[in-house]
This record gives C-alpha cells, structure tokens and sequence, in this order.
C-alpha cells in the first residue's frame, strides 16, 4: 500500500465533469491509500431525472437536494478521524452547476440569488480541502464515458451542455486559491485500467500534498 507522504490527517477532493471518472479515482485512492471515501449521492437525488426532463422547473430543487448533501458529507469527513477523499466537492454546485444553470436561464433570478446566498453564507464556516484534484476531459471524452455507464437520465445530456460546464470548470480552477491543485489529463489517463497510469497519479498525489502551487500531471510520465 502507498502511503501519504507524512501520517497526518489529510482531506482531498476530487472535481471534474460528468463521466470523468470521479467516483473510479475516489474508490482507487481510498483503496491503495487507506482512506475514507464519500461518493456523490446521484442515485438517491430524487429530482435527478425530473431535472434532466425539465431543467428549468427542477433546478433550484435538484441543486438545493445537492447542497444539503454535500454539506452533510463536508461535516461528516472534516470530523472523520482519518484521512478522506470527496468524488466531487460542495464547491462544484455553485461554482459549476448552478452558475451554469442561471447563465443558459434554466434557473431563474430569484432561485440563483436564493441559492448562492446560502452557499456563500456556509463557505465561509467550511475548511477547505488540503488537495484538489481536477480531472480534466474533452467532450468526446465525456460523452463516450457516460454512454458507457448507460444511465437512463444521462442520455440527452448533449455536448453543448458538457463544454460550458467544460469552460466553467476551467474559469474556476484559474482562480481558485484555497489548497494546492493537481490537473490531471483524463482524455489521456486510463486510470481504472492501466497500472502506471494509476501509479502515476497515486505518486503525483503524494507528492502534491506538500505544500506547492498548481501542478499539473503530464502523462506519459518521461525520465530524463
């Protein structure tokens, strides 16, 4: 087992798009590092599918859903006397898709004002991660790997969707500033299935948990 590079208690999220492969990093490091992980709770969101069949009418509803969980989840992992990975941060909802969902007007002034009120009202009282790791994908990328998981909400998400959220996620990565970050190259890295791939990253997460400034992950790892 790899272990982190010191015996503190550390806490990293995982941030990335739909069908990067989120939940796949969360399970290998919580395995190869003995962490605890904390998976997103899309199956038990019970406005998922109205929201993907009506955007606009669910969205304050299926975000709001999102919120309180990942809140619920933050608590829980900041008090875990270990170390904990996060499959997708509280900070993703509003800084990802509910901002999104105001831009494309799929959610309205009031329900935005409302939501990122409370978002901000909690932000302040939330430590931050010690490392956030961002999975970044093309849209093709993203598009095969949903239909691969075949999950019936997903189908009709379409690629215009995908790439907004694509340019939000890099706006935000730009200015985020809370913890150091690790870009890691998903159009290039078959985690689940290639073992240097893997090993890669569970070295580049190690190592990224000194303190440092943004790094990013360049695969296939060279030697000089």
């Amino acid at each position: 087992m790899i272990q982190p590079a010191n015996s503190n208690k550390f806490f990293v999220a995982i941030g990335g798009n739909i069908g990067v492969g989120k939940s796949t990093l969360t399970g290998i490091l919580a395995e190869a590092l003995g962490w605890k992980p904390f998976y997103e709770a899309v199956d038990e969101n019970p406005y998922l599918a109205d929201f993907y069949a009506d955007m606009q009418r669910w969205s304050f509803h299926s975000q709001v859903f999102f919120l309180s969980r990942r809140l619920q989840h933050h608590r829980r992992l900041v008090d875990h006397p270990g170390s904990v990975v996060q499959d997708r941060s509280v900070y993703e909802d509003a800084e990802i898709f509910a901002h999104n969902l105001y831009k494309r007007g799929q959610m309205s002034e009031r329900d935005y004002g409302a939501y990122h009120d409370l978002y901000e009202g909690i932000r302040a009282f939330l430590p931050p991660p010690d490392l956030l790791i961002y999975l970044k994908a093309s849209v093709e990328t993203l598009q095969a790997r949903i239909h691969q998981r075949g999950r019936d909400f997903e189908r009709d998400i379409s690629a215009d969707y995908l790439h907004q959220l694509n340019v939000l996620y890099d706006e935000w990565i730009a200015r985020w500033d809370s913890c150091a970050v690790l870009v890691v190259p998903a159009d290039d890295m078959d985690f689940q299935h290639d073992a240097a791939a893997r090993q890669a990253i569970l070295e580049a997460v190690r190592e990224s948990l000194k303190p440092a400034p943004v790094r990013t992950l360049r695969y296939p790892v060279r030697t000089p």
